[in-house]
């Protein structure tokens, strides 16, 4: 499989998360860092290879590479510490309460299988301290793209995609129950078909990490495939830097963007600006060539619609700590996009019952509620709220990233 190198600045302040190790390509597209990981040992890899014919998905998840993994050993005590942000971060950071998600149900659409999504998951859980998700206490339940249980083909670099939305659900909603529904393949009729069999199961949240092309089809995969109200439906915007992906372009969702997520020596204890590695890394943003814009969305520099609308942590220079064996080989930590949007899934499964048809709306009715990112930019674009972070509302972390569920709760 062929792999591409790119340049790529990574933030000093991040790297006590992150080991040293070879880089490991195999399967994997490969982004490296060369002028800072001979000092600072990071880099990092596509999980899925990157396709641009419209109508074809891959998944936003990067996979750090520069980090010894480590098999947990069943029956024994858990790893002292994985490389990686995990549960506890993760709630202190975006002042999340302890042990939520009673009552729902948090659909997870990805493409392909995952043979070990259970198992892996079951580790990761035990690991923190978090309630166990089976198929057998009814909590956790995996399925094809129509809800047979006749299961897609394997796929490695899936897989990864598969265990880091897994896991993120588990760290913000550990007692919300889990669906994962996995389509056939990539295509959006495919994944498409799985967001609405996660809809007819009963989810309240459907996460989907990946993206693909905008195309004057996508208006058609609106109302075919995202017109589920009252489901909070959340897709990621994308590592490619400036520049709109479908499905987070749609008005039915909740485009998600990403954060560079440090500890700081402030009230809140975190800092985040935009998550941006190069010119052609980063997360996405931009003005829709095709989406209608909201009614709920107000920006004045876009006539369709903006992405995004808020974001959380995906820099793979402070990821988190995901737990895979197939593909991987044991813990290890991810970045992109991918982990923002199943981590805003389980803030919208802690916030309950949602009471607007497109939850994205209630974050642009309670803004305040939301932590502002005013720092960094992935390119210069006109007008430069679409690329860059400002005070309120800007195309790159959206309104913002979650500070409690007030700007989730309907």
């Amino acid at each position: 499989m062929r792999t591409t190198s790119i340049t790529a600045s990574v933030r000093r302040s991040a790297l006590p998360l992150l080991g040293s190790a070879a880089l490991a390509t195999t399967g994997l597209f490969a982004f490296t860092t060369p002028a800072d990981a001979a000092t600072h040992g990071v880099s990092w890899a596509r999980a899925c290879a990157v396709v641009t014919t419209p109508g074809q998905e891959y998944c936003n998840a990067l996979h750090v590479t520069s980090v010894t993994e480590h098999v947990h050993a069943e029956g024994v005590t858990p790893n002292a510490t994985p490389s990686g942000y995990g549960p506890s971060d993760l709630l202190s950071a975006y002042n999340i309460p302890a042990n939520g998600g009673a009552g729902q149900t948090v659909a997870i659409v990805d493409a392909y299988n995952d043979p070990n999504a259970a198992s892996d998951m079951a580790t990761y859980r035990a690991q923190y301290g978090l309630p166990a998700c089976t198929t057998s206490n009814g909590c956790f339940k995996q399925v094809n793209q129509t809800g047979g249980t006749s299961l897609p083909r394997n796929n490695s670099s899936w897989s990864g995609e598969i265990s880091l939305d897994l896991d993120m659900v588990s760290a913000i909603a550990p007692n919300a129950h889990i669906i994962l529904v996995e389509a056939s393949s990539a295509s959006m009729t495919n994944l498409g078909t799985a967001v609405n069999t996660a809809a007819g199961l009963g989810a309240t949240e459907i996460s989907n990490s990946y993206g693909g092309s905008e195309s004057s089809s996508d208006t058609s995969y609106d109302s075919s495939y995202f017109n589920h109200p009252g489901i909070a439906i959340t897709v990621s915007s994308g590592d490619g830097g400036y520049g709109v992906e479908y499905p987070a372009a749609s008005p039915d969702v909740t485009a998600v963007g990403g954060t560079s997520l440090t500890r700081a020596s402030n009230s809140r204890g975190w800092s985040e600006s935009v998550w941006n590695t190069s010119s052609t890394e980063g997360t996405g943003s931009g003005c829709s060539a095709y989406e209608p814009k909201p009614g709920w969305q107000t920006d004045s520099g876009c006539s369709k619609r903006t992405v995004a609308d808020v974001s959380a942590v995906a820099d793979p220079a402070t990821g988190v700590a995901v737990y895979q064996t197939y593909g991987a080989s044991g813990w290890t930590v991810y970045g992109g996009t991918s982990v923002a949007s199943p981590l805003v899934a389980g803030v919208y499964a802690d916030a309950g019952a949602h009471s607007a048809s497109i939850p994205a709306s209630i974050a642009y009715a309670h803004p305040s509620a939301l932590n502002d990112v005013t720092t960094g930019s992935t390119a210069t674009c006109s007008p430069a709220y679409l690329c860059s972070a400002e005070v309120g509302y800007d195309g790159p972390t959206g309104l913002g990233t979650p500070n409690g569920l007030t700007a989730f709760t309907g």
